[in-house]
């Protein structure tokens, strides 16, 4: 018997947005408990964030469940497949790392809570957007684990698109409301990669 390496990487992505939901499910409820002070949802934001969930979730889903995209199919190689679930679940790591970090501080959107603290620890410490770290290792594992060349590509375009719509956006908002903490934060952290970016 022969492994199905397509079908593998199918149940290994569905496993994967199964546990990011995992994840995210508590830190959504406490954050929700808490009021919002800065609420900005502009086109943009919205924009983005649509591209960013079609890209990372729905286009792979899309391939996985359907015919739709199999034109756009190349053969699996078991080492990329293996690359591919390797990040996926440092993805999910970080994930997991940030959303501890953040407690109820955290939000999907680019909102401040209200007494929202500047959280600089922990996975924070040395790097200011290790969300959006996560996000850019899952579309790169998506990449490598996914053998479509829509499906497994349009993670990269999604997320790459919210991430430089509002990465300039959120840093702004952070400096107007903590000011010279948010700059000092700035000067000793890389934006998303250690020693990287």
């Amino acid at each position: 018997m022969t492994l199905d390496l397509e079908f593998t990487a199918k149940i290994i992505w569905v496993l994967f947005i199964v546990g990011w939901g995992v994840i995210r499910y508590k830190p959504n409820i406490k954050s929700r408990r808490v009021a919002k002070s800065v609420v900005s949802r502009i086109f943009k934001e919205r924009f983005s964030m649509i591209i960013s969930s079609f890209g990372l979730g729905y286009i792979p889903a899309v391939w996985i469940f359907t015919d739709y995209l199999d034109s756009f199919d190349y053969s699996q190689n078991i080492a990329l497949m293996v690359i591919g679930a390797l990040l996926l679940v440092v993805s999910l790591r970080l994930f997991r790392l940030t959303h501890k970090a953040l407690g109820k501080m955290w939000s999907h959107s680019l909102d401040l809570r209200e007494g929202h603290q500047l959280v600089t620890s922990g996975i924070y410490e040395k790097v200011r957007h290790p969300m959006y770290t996560a996000f850019w290792v899952w579309a790169i594992g998506a990449a490598f684990l996914l053998p479509n060349w829509i499906a497994g590509f349009s993670g990269l375009v999604g997320f790459g698109t919210l991430f430089f719509l509002r990465v300039g956006q959120e840093e702004a908002m952070m400096k107007a409301e903590f000011g010279e903490e948010y700059e000092a934060y700035m000067q000793r952290t890389d934006k998303v990669f250690p020693k990287i970016y």
